[in-house]
């Protein structure tokens, strides 16, 4: 088997879909097929690495640290010399005539959908409506262009299911993984200080909502909770962030270098607030929860459905209700509610969704694998 990995719109801090691009490919690798990643640059190059070759296409910068390929034809210049028996994608919009050439061509095509359009226009631009028509139609040309749509949640689900439907499109809901023997519980907890001690780490924009956690954090302030927030990520709405802390007790740290280091202060907190309502996954949730940190998140989109009434708990996308959902939590032994998020994370072992996506690339249809 032969898999090229089409990464686009990724950005030097976009670590959620990087993490699950690197572990899927490692996975492959492991499994014995041949692997091509192909991901935007500043220069056109090439480099051989222990898990197959990496093609950087020249691509233009577009805000917020991304770059973006906008001309396919060089992804089908690369892809036709290497001859992947299948290609996966995670970008929707500007590599859609590779799928078709995929399509010409007899290879086999996989869309590995990471986020719901509408939603994510909304959070993005801050507008309560969005083109639903403009985006029902591109949903309608996506389904008709690969063989498969993968989603990693319900949710994520809700995007495609009708119009996947009625085009003879296959949905499969394969959740994504978190690298267990990384992300663990610390050996020894920090002394109690009498602080509630929260941490949000992720990319600082708007479909992120940091926005969200940061005003949660300073909600339990004004509730006089002893706390302290970490917040640790780069991103265009620092300054935005900052003047929403005011004096609250939130600190930003930008970007942790190094998935050790990054485990070392998610094992540290009480709390982890993961509250982005827009969610299709949510890997920072699994990260924190294989720490032995219960996890706080919105009532809604795919973060929810990694969370239970065990590891962690839930509330609308307000700041009043997600302070709630905190002082919830806390009622709850720590010892207990620290082992239960271990042992919600342990259900999503990178095996799993790579041995399902390795079926799909083969061209198995049957099944879908439920978290």
């Amino acid at each position: 088997m032969r898999i090229a990995q089409l990464a686009n719109f990724v950005g030097a801090t976009s670590g959620g879909m990087r993490t699950a691009i690197e572990q899927l490919g490692r996975g492959y690798v492991a499994a014995g097929a041949e692997r091509l990643l192909v991901i935007p640059g500043p220069v056109d190059a090439i480099r051989t690495t222990d898990l197959g070759d990496v093609v950087q296409v020249r691509a233009p910068r577009v805000g917020g640290g991304y770059r973006l390929i906008v001309e396919p034809w060089r992804v089908t210049e690369a892809l036709e010399r290497f001859g992947p028996t299948s290609v996966e994608w995670s970008d929707k919009l500007t590599l859609l005539p590779v799928a078709w050439w995929a399509r010409r061509n007899g290879v086999r095509s996989v869309l590995l959908s990471h986020e719901r359009m509408g939603d994510m226009f909304a959070m993005r631009t801050g507008l309560d409506t969005t083109s639903k028509v403009s985006i029902g139609l591109l949903n309608r040309v996506l389904v008709r262009s690969f063989d498969t749509v993968v989603v990693t949640s319900a949710y994520a689900e809700g995007e495609f299911r009708a119009v996947a439907e009625a085009a003879g499109c296959p949905v499969e809901r394969v959740p994504l993984g978190v690298d267990l023997a990384t992300f663990r519980p610390a050996p020894a907890r920090p002394a109690d200080d009498g602080l509630l001690r929260l941490v949000h780490a992720g990319r600082l924009s708007r479909e992120k909502s940091p926005h969200l956690a940061v005003a949660t954090a300073v909600e339990l302030h004004r509730r006089r909770i002893p706390l302290r927030l970490d917040v640790y990520g780069e991103g265009p709405h620092l300054d935005e962030l900052q003047e929403i802390a005011g004096t609250a007790p939130v600190h930003f740290h930008g970007y942790v270098d190094g998935r050790a280091a990054l485990r070392d202060r998610l094992a540290a907190a009480d709390i982890s607030l993961s509250v982005c309502p827009g969610e299709t996954f949510g890997l920072a949730v699994l990260e924190a929860l294989a720490c032995g940190t219960p996890v706080v998140t919105a009532d809604r989109g795919g973060a929810r459905e990694l969370v239970d009434a065990a590891s962690g708990a839930w509330g609308a996308p307000t700041p009043e209700a997600l302070a709630d959902a905190v002082l919830r939590l806390l009622t709850r032994p720590e010892p207990e509610r620290r082992a239960a998020a271990r042992r919600r994370a342990e259900r999503y072992g990178w095996d799993r969704t790579v041995a399902r996506m390795l079926e799909l690339h083969a061209g198995d249809r049957a099944g879908v694998l439920s978290a």
